[in-house]
């Protein structure tokens, strides 16, 4: 009995979740186009103050024109390859989305969980990675970063909307992002 009233339980509340999802007909990922603050590292004498953050910051903006605007995802991983802060969730995210849309789901995947390694509170992962999720038919996976986006950002997010706006279509259907 106490089985059957947890799953109940959690049927009621994944129902509940995906009534207050609104409904969207385009999925789409919205891109992180804000460059993280670079990790700290110890500064060397021969850099000026602040210019490792600017040079970063701009790798990071062309690297996201390189993805968002030219969708050249194999020079968009070299550029955020070379700004040499993988170790930043945002940098690692943006390479397990270009590899995922080159199709090389296995490294994406890599990139994804390292992102979530470096911020586990990084929403924008949770949302890219839970549309990989979808696309593999994991619906399960995709839901539980559903939820740890609602966790971190509640239900009217940009990224809840569309990861939510992914599991509510058909498995098998297309998604537009």
């Amino acid at each position: 009995m106490n089985k059957l009233a947890i799953r109940l339980l959690t049927l009621a509340m994944l129902s509940l979740t995906l009534a207050a999802a609104p409904v969207v007909t385009v999925v789409y990922a919205a891109p992180d186009n804000d460059p993280p603050p670079p990790p700290k590292k110890k500064k060397s004498s021969e850099v000026r103050p602040g210019s490792e953050q600017t040079a970063f910051a701009d790798g990071y903006r062309a690297a996201y024109a390189t993805i968002y605007e030219r969708h050249d995802y194999a020079a968009a991983i070299a550029q955020l390859k070379a700004l040499g802060h993988d170790d930043s969730a945002a940098v690692a995210n943006l390479i397990g989305y270009s590899y995922r849309q080159l199709g090389d789901y296995k490294v994406s995947q890599i990139w994804y969980e390292r992102a979530l390694k470096a911020d586990p509170n990084h929403v924008k992962t949770w949302q890219y990675y839970g549309l990989w999720q979808v696309e593999q038919g994991n619906r399960d996976q995709a839901q539980f970063h559903l939820n740890k986006i609602a966790q971190l950002t509640g239900t009217s997010s940009e990224e809840y909307r569309s990861l939510a706006a992914a599991l509510e279509k058909a498995p098998g259907t297309g998604l537009v992002y």
